[in-house]
């Protein structure tokens, strides 16, 4: 099996709930601990084999531009929202023809973790299955994740295939924004903006949608308290070490 070498960095949102910090700049070069949030995401793709990474681009699409252009570790092409936001799932869509029709990383721009055993993404390519799966989704414990208030995503069974939480209920995992997956994900979805979230139900439906637990926690980096909240974390991490 051909490891996943391509990914896909959404990039395009407005960052409204990080505000002021995003008045001047896109979400993604939010500056947490020394890196931008892309940076932290291109490094941790990088470090997995990824030779190539799409990003797409709304909000002061030319500063990321500008920012990306002093990578050379990876080669990196844009795909361009300039008209309107296609959501998580449109805007994988109009980048497709960029991975060929092979499987990829789809990773968003904000997601922060710590490595516990081993590192996630290396993981996630051991235990991607294409034969049996259309997505492989990265899932953080509710129990040790920071920032995240939200009740959580999905329940996985001990073969690692998702489901949907009853309404009400809340879910041990949360999804940290990385995902690997198969084109066929997003075989007849509807044209124009939508999110992965409609394609990730059929594939629940079929049977197709699998987890892998992070061994490590991770960081909801989603507004201005939070950044201080993850810097603050990261710099016990470091003296710990």
């Amino acid at each position: 099996m051909t490891k996943p070498d391509r990914a896909m960095i959404m990039a395009a949102g407005l960052g409204t709930r990080m505000r002021p910090l995003t008045d001047d700049r896109p979400k993604p070069l939010v500056m947490v601990a020394g890196r931008t949030l892309i940076d932290h995401a291109l490094d941790r793709l990088v470090a997995a084999g990824v030779t190539l990474a799409v990003v797409n681009v709304h909000y002061k699409a030319e500063m990321v531009m500008a920012h990306l252009a002093g990578r050379h570790d990876i080669e990196i092409r844009y795909s361009e929202e300039k008209d309107a936001l296609l959501g998580t799932g449109g805007g994988v869509v109009k980048a497709l023809p960029y991975f060929e029709g092979k499987p990829f990383f789809i990773m968003n721009s904000d997601t922060v973790w710590v490595e516990g055993i081993g590192h996630a993404l290396d993981r996630m390519i051991a235990r991607w299955d294409p034969e049996s799966m259309d997505a492989l989704l990265l899932l953080a414990a509710m129990t040790t994740a920071l920032g995240f208030e939200g009740p959580g995503d999905f329940n996985m069974d001990g073969d690692g295939r998702l489901s949907r939480v009853d309404e009400g209920r809340l879910s041990p995992f949360a999804y940290p924004g990385v995902q690997i997956a198969h084109p066929r994900l997003f075989d007849n979805a509807p044209a124009g903006g939508f999110s992965t979230n409609r394609m990730w139900d059929v594939a629940i439906a079929k049977g197709r949608l699998f987890g892998v637990r992070l061994d490590g926690v991770w960081i909801h980096v989603g507004t201005p308290d939070a950044v201080k909240q993850a810097e603050d974390f990261l710099a016990e991490q470091s003296l710990a070490v």
